[in-house]
């Protein structure tokens, strides 16, 4: 086949692709609508890529009819190279059609007909997300998983369509990418939304709680210092027990930069030891292969053997000490230092002689000794050093540990 020159100007800046659907935004250059919008509002930039100036997040998109008449004319002229013609898109809905959507479903039946036409607008385009949201879609998808609260009222017959109800509700919310402003109004003055979403993740089945745990990470992300620090101990006994039914793979990688999240402020360190997080961890750890994923496990332990009670839980579980020198030069350079600065913190605050003999009999200091030969990184040579030199007696029957040290 002859190769065809396509007319620069049906390339899109962005993807440069042929444009499907040209529209031109106010600094007056033109983009492709899906990767403009994706530029937008999924990528959260605020500026046009072509001449860097200040684009506001709910700019105008004008579509440009005439660039887009001169590609579909060209599509057909060369038909026979095999290009297809590009279809008319679909112009995007407006908040009149989203509103008068919303306020006909008022029966359980009428919602879920109701949620499906909405799912479908917002698959069409990033716009229509945000007029939906505009629109007050919002609210709504709200509305309907708070009916959770009430299931218990409800007859067998409805409780099956309500359920069904709730879990494309939570999809939706999730999938609307909702703007920092919307998040925040989810979140409330009371956090009733928050309840209701641990009463999901209580009582919901997969899906309903996967969908739970990664709008919940969407919404603490945007939260106030005092909602993080007055969570209750039931809200990490929730999130470890996701962890630990490994919902789906997206969902227990949410759970994980949760606990990152939440762990630092107040008390919230003991009430993740409390719901059971470090031996759900340690047990993540000892099948865990994929790196992102043992780095995020021992950064928790780390944060967790910051308290007393983590330490102390830690210790327990028979396979702790074992896996996280076993984890040491495996993973990457930052799993070996928050696997070090596990240890140190069991060898400066819980160190026992029957920690410390064990220690030794695990290869633990035999680990620490290689990391003070090999290329770790600074911080993970120094805390070994630090370690080895505070129990040097204890460990004197080691054949590997440097003489000065002893």
């Amino acid at each position: 086949m002859e190769e065809i020159d396509v007319p620069p100007y049906f390339l899109c800046p962005i993807s440069l692709e042929i444009m499907k659907d040209p529209v031109i935004v106010p600094t007056g250059i033109t983009y492709d609508r899906e990767s403009i919008e994706k530029w937008l509002f999924a990528g959260k930039k605020n500026t046009c890529p072509v001449t860097k100036q200040e684009l506001s997040a709910d700019c105008d998109l004008t579509p440009n009819h005439t660039l887009r008449r001169l590609i579909q004319s060209w599509c057909t002229m060369n038909a026979s190279y095999g290009i297809e013609r590009i279809p008319t898109p679909k112009p995007p809905m407006n908040k009149t059609q989203i509103a008068k959507l919303i306020k006909d479903a008022k029966s359980p039946q009428l919602k879920i007909k109701c949620l499906q036409k909405l799912r479908s607008v917002a698959s069409e385009s990033e716009t229509n997300k945000r007029v939906m949201e505009a629109a007050g879609a919002v609210e709504f998808l709200a509305s309907i998983v708070m009916t959770i609260n009430t299931l218990e009222q409800v007859s067998d017959d409805g409780v099956e369509v309500l359920t069904r109800a709730i879990s494309e509700a939570l999809g939706m919310l999730y999938n609307l990418r909702v703007s920092e402003a919307g998040l925040k109004s989810l979140i409330g003055k009371n956090g009733e939304f928050i309840e209701t979403l641990l009463r999901v993740m209580q009582n919901g089945n997969y899906e309903s709680r996967a969908y739970a745990v990664l709008l919940l990470k969407s919404m603490i992300e945007v939260a106030e210092p005092m909602r993080i620090i007055s969570l209750r101990t039931e809200f990490f006994v929730e999130l470890v027990q996701g962890l630990k039914d490994q919902i789906s793979q997206q969902a227990s990688k949410a759970v994980l930069q949760l606990l990152v999240q939440l762990c630092p402020w107040g008390r919230n360190k003991v009430k993740a030891v409390e719901a059971g997080a470090v031996s759900v961890l340690i047990e993540r750890l000892l099948d865990c292969s994929e790196r992102r994923t043992c780095e995020m496990v021992l950064m928790l332990l780390d944060m967790l053997c910051g308290c007393a009670e983590g330490r102390a839980e830690f210790l327990k579980h028979g396979a702790g000490l074992a896996i996280v020198s076993k984890k040491i030069l495996r993973v990457s350079q930052m799993a070996s230092d928050r696997a070090v600065r596990i240890l140190l913190s069991i060898s400066k605050f819980s160190a026992t002689p029957i920690v410390l003999q064990e220690m030794l009999q695990l290869g633990v200091v035999a680990k620490l000794c290689l990391t003070l030969q090999v290329d770790c990184g600074e911080k993970a040579r120094e805390k070994a050093k630090e370690i080895l030199k505070l129990h040097a007696r204890a460990w004197k029957s080691c054949s590997c540990l440097p003489n000065n040290l002893l």
